[in-house]
This record gives C-alpha cells, structure tokens and sequence, in this order.
C-alpha cells in the first residue's frame, strides 16, 4: 500500500523529515497550514492514513498495520523520521515508536494517550453512511442530513471535509464500512510485553478542554515513554492544532 501524501520543504536542509498522521475521520489536507509552516525549515509529509483520504482501502484497520504502512514511508525516506499522530493518528505513531523505535527520531503525540477509549466516533460514521448522496443536490443539503443527529457544527464542519463530488454525484473519502466495523480496534490501544518502552524524546500535547488526556493516564505513558514530557495547549480541545493554532506551534517548535 502506497500512502497517499501532501508534502512542503523538500529543498530544506538535510535532516529527518517529520510525517503527520491525522485523525479518525481527518485527512493530510487538515494539517496543511502546519506542514506548510513547519515545511519553511525541514521536509514534512502529512500522510492519508489507510481507508482515509485519497490512500487505498484495506479491509484491516488496527495499529500494528497502521504502523507497519508508516513504517514502509519511513524506509522509503531513508530510514528515520520525526513522527508526529493526532488521536488515531497518534496512537499509530506511538504503535510504531514501540515497535520500530529504530525509525522514529522523535515523537510528538497530540491529544490522545497508550490507553483504551469508552467513548466513540461511531455515531458520526453512521451519520455519515446514512446520509442519502445519490439523491443530493448540493452540499448544504448532505450537511442538513448530518445535523439531524449531529448537532455541533464544528464537527458537522470537520466531517464535511470527507465529502468530495458536485451535483454530479457526492461520496465520502473514508472507507466508512470498514472504519465502523473496526471501531473497537481504533477505540483501544495494543497491549505490549512487560518492559516494551520508547526511550527517544517525546512530547504529549494536550488540548485544555480535551478529557482525551487526563493526569490518570500519566503513569501508562511515563511507562511505555519514558522520556515523555506533557505540554497543554490553553483554549483547545480535541483538535488542537486548529482550536489554537499559534499556541500549538509554540508548544511543538522547540522540540521538533
């Protein structure tokens, strides 16, 4: 499987890259205005994670296969990179930190934690898949759908950047069918053996108003990264990097 990507600085100066992994339901193209930042100093790839964007569909969607499509980028780049995961994508990049420390030079995981979720973004797939496309005629009609169960419009907002078409037609990007049927798989985290660890730099960023990172899953990161320090983002919730966006640039700059 060949990840698709959106790239900024490949006439940077030699170093590692940095790749960004987006979240459940996100896409590259939601990580444009930070690669396009981040890309004045060094090479950066935010990818399209699998059944996302425009990279291939796969009927598996676990971590340890989203970390082994990263891995396969990374060894393509030449063999060591700078990983930084959003919520799913966050979780992929530390599945990968665990498993192949060796690629990854630094890792930056924003607003998640190593732990299982209860909650889920189930109903939003399924608002998703139950909005009639064959029969819309613009846009604003998929999102009048969409609002009858999901209320927020910052999310209505967020999950409308999946729909591609014209009044010729409209589908959703993601691979829906499958994201639901391993909805389980994404909500949790991958159990490792005692003593598995990440001993490079790491950085937690979290969002102010998230509960997605708590001081109660402090001890489960300190004991898979050791070297792990938390930073909050103030005014942000879950989607940091665009609750507060000049705030979250500060946070990562200096390590990155």
């Amino acid at each position: 499987m060949k990840l698709n990507a959106i790239e900024a600085g490949t006439g940077a100066p030699d170093g590692v890259p940095l790749l960004i992994l987006h979240g459940l339901l996100g896409s590259a193209r939601n990580w444009g205005a930070v690669v396009k930042t981040l890309g004045e100093r060094r090479r950066v790839l935010a990818l399209d994670m699998p059944n996302h964007g425009a990279s291939p569909w796969s009927e598996v969607m676990d971590y340890p296969f989203m970390a082994r499509e990263v891995a396969a980028v990374i060894e393509h780049l030449g063999g060591r990179a700078a990983v930084m995961g959003h919520s799913m994508g966050g979780k992929a990049a530390m599945t990968l930190a665990l498993t192949r420390p060796e690629l990854v030079e630094r890792l930056v995981v924003v607003d998640i934690a190593p732990v299982s979720y209860n909650h889920t973004f189930a109903p939003f797939v399924k608002a998703m898949r139950a909005a009639r496309l064959a029969e819309a005629a613009s846009r604003g009609e998929v999102e009048a759908a969409l609002a009858r169960t999901v209320l927020d419009r910052g999310v209505r907002a967020f999950l409308m950047q999946n729909l591609e078409g014209g009044a010729g037609g409209y589908r959703w990007r993601p691979n829906l069918a499958v994201l639901n049927a391993h909805m389980q798989d994404i909500m949790e985290f991958p159990a490792f053996p005692d003593g598995t660890r990440y001993g490079g730099p790491a950085l937690f960023v979290a969002g102010e108003t998230s509960e997605y990172v708590r001081p109660a899953y402090q001890e489960a990161i300190i004991r898979l990264f050791p070297e792990a320090r938390t930073v909050t983002v103030p005014g942000a919730g879950h989607w940091v990097h665009a609750d507060n966006p000049a705030a979250f640039m500060a946070a990562i700059g200096d390590f990155l």
